[in-house]
């Protein structure tokens, strides 16, 4: 049964991440101010949950909010995406190595429950929801570390970089790679293998060679995109 919060909670989720998505494909460029009532005119919605969004987007790290002097698109290059997945790695893989070693029996089934979620997703062919569930099953690894000053900083990094990694897995084929990814992860966890689960991971979270160029590649062609609808 769907209560009356859940509609209001799915509502937030898809104006927020409508602007992530602008601010990332450059429809709002670096330096651009992001007006409350202009954009609660655009979305048809009131100021509160504008306002809640751009809170959300500050935590993010893709805006800055000035007082009295408004909200502004953040400047975020491609070297300081970089840096920050190689860091975001290291924290996954701490992560899943602790995860190999503390996890419990509740967690193993919350784990392969969460990974049979994303392969739910993965058929339905919606990078989004596999999106969704591909951050429950990081989550799920985070818990089973039982470090909750590790969890903290892992979930404050993801939370910087979801939308980034989001838009990672709009790149052909990324999906199905980052699920046999999965596999291989649960795979090591389970078994309590924790150096396998620590590169597991760290290899599934870390932007580099192939993968580093269709990352630039996807980012670039959404920033044309937005020059494109701004022109």
């Amino acid at each position: 049964m769907m209560t009356k919060q859940q509609p209001r909670t799915r509502r937030a989720q898809a104006l927020r991440e409508a602007l992530e998505n602008d601010i990332v494909t450059g429809f709002y460029p670096a330096g651009s101010r992001l007006d409350e009532v202009t954009l609660a005119k655009r979305f048809e919605v009131s100021r509160t949950p504008i306002r809640e969004a751009l809170i959300e987007l500050s935590v993010a790290g893709l805006v800055d909010i000035k007082p009295r002097r408004g909200t502004f698109v953040r400047d975020v290059g491609i070297a300081r995406l970089v840096e920050m997945f190689e860091v975001m790695a290291d924290l996954e893989a701490m992560c899943g190595r602790l995860a190999a070693r503390r996890i419990t029996s509740d967690e193993v089934k919350a784990l392969k429950a969460a990974h049979e979620a994303c392969c739910n997703a993965q058929q339905g062919g919606d990078p989004d929801a596999y999106y969704h569930a591909n951050q429950i099953f990081h989550d799920t690894i985070y818990k089973a570390s039982h470090n909750g000053f590790l969890a903290e900083q892992a979930k404050h990094l993801q939370t910087q970089l979801k939308v980034y990694r989001r838009l990672q897995l709009r790149v052909p084929n990324r999906v199905s790679m980052s699920l046999t990814e999965h596999g291989n992860i649960v795979e090591a966890i389970t078994s309590g293998d924790a150096v396998a689960a620590a590169e597991h991971l760290r290899q599934h979270v870390l932007i580099q060679g192939e993968r580093f160029n269709d990352f630039v590649a996807s980012v670039s062609a959404h920033w044309q995109e937005g020059d494109a609808k701004r022109n």
